[in-house]
């Protein structure tokens, strides 16, 4: 499909500026690129690991195209014959506890009865919560929705708040970001100014975490505190596993399983019954996760 082609060559480049980017911040390591290529599409799947800084991260590529199913119809709630698809997404797993996680995607989907639509966002999930960290992160994102349109941010910022939640927990996934899905642009101007929106954040990205990587690299970690981040990875792994959209759609639709479980942490930990103890800074962190917190003007 027309419009597809035209964006997935847009995001292959793109993936690539940002592969390259991230290499930079960390210094040592390098993604590992790896082509697939299957009956309904192709993709390149870039992993790295064992870095300076990151122990793990995923950065792919995927263009797609194949029959609705209907089990696809069940989870997205429209009918269609065939759909085409295309996107970069991508996770990061520092190894120091205090650094956070990060999570990217923007993906476009078009159907042949005619509609398209437009989904991502990025999101943090710091082990550890700094408020002046999850303040700048949200202002960063801020200013880009600005850009385009000053409801974007508001709207985007509680879909995140929604969507990142594990209801089983009664807890968020860690600060949020901002997540739209099927937005559907109104004419071909609109469609390209979204274009445009999808393409500030995949390129914000890898700057966001550079920065967060220059000013933490250095910083001392202890074993107490890596057993928290393994705490808090197996939080992400139920997420992904139980909630997340595009691993349910990326496995239906028959896509390159490594890749789409590149997103899970080398390694994650289950403590039955875990609580942290009070006035602790793991106690601190897991009373900030809730919604509707106003990173934008959290108090210090």
């Amino acid at each position: 499909m027309q419009k597809t082609q035209k964006i997935a060559s847009i995001y292959q480049k793109l993936q690539q500026q940002m592969c390259r980017q991230l290499e930079k911040g960390d210094g040592k390591a390098t993604f590992l690129e790896v082509p697939w290529s299957k009956e309904l599409g192709s993709g390149l799947t870039c992993v790295m690991k064992n870095g300076n800084v990151i122990e793990k991260a995923g950065l792919n590529f995927s263009h797609v195209e194949g029959e609705f199913t209907p089990k696809m119809e069940a989870i997205l709630g429209m009918k269609a014959k065939r759909y085409s698809a295309t996107g970069i997404s991508s996770i990061i797993h520092p190894n120091n506890p205090l650094i956070p996680i990060i999570h990217m995607n923007v993906r476009f989907f078009e159907l042949d009865n005619g509609t398209c639509w437009f989904g991502g966002g990025i999101d943090l999930t710091p082990h550890y919560i700094h408020k002046e960290e999850a303040q700048w992160f949200h202002q960063t994102l801020f200013d880009i929705c600005n850009k385009y349109d000053d409801s974007f941010y508001p709207k985007y910022k509680a879909w995140a708040d929604d969507y990142f939640y594990l209801n089983h927990r009664n807890e968020t996934r860690g600060v949020g970001g901002i997540f739209f899905d099927r937005v559907q642009p109104e004419n071909d101007t609109k469609l390209d100014e979204f274009l445009n929106f999808t393409m500030d954040l995949a390129s914000a990205y890898p700057n966001i975490y550079y920065d967060i990587m220059d000013k933490k690299r250095d910083l001392k970690f202890t074993p107490a505190q890596k057993q928290w981040q393994n705490i808090r990875r197996g939080r992400y792994v139920e997420f992904n596993l139980i909630h997340d959209r595009g691993t349910k759609f990326g496995l239906e639709s028959g896509g390159n399983t490594e890749s789409i479980l590149v997103s899970m942490p080398p390694l994650a930990e289950w403590e039955y019954d875990y609580q942290p103890e009070k006035g602790s800074t793991e106690y601190e962190t897991q009373q900030l996760l809730k919604k509707g917190i106003n990173w934008l003007n959290i108090s210090k």
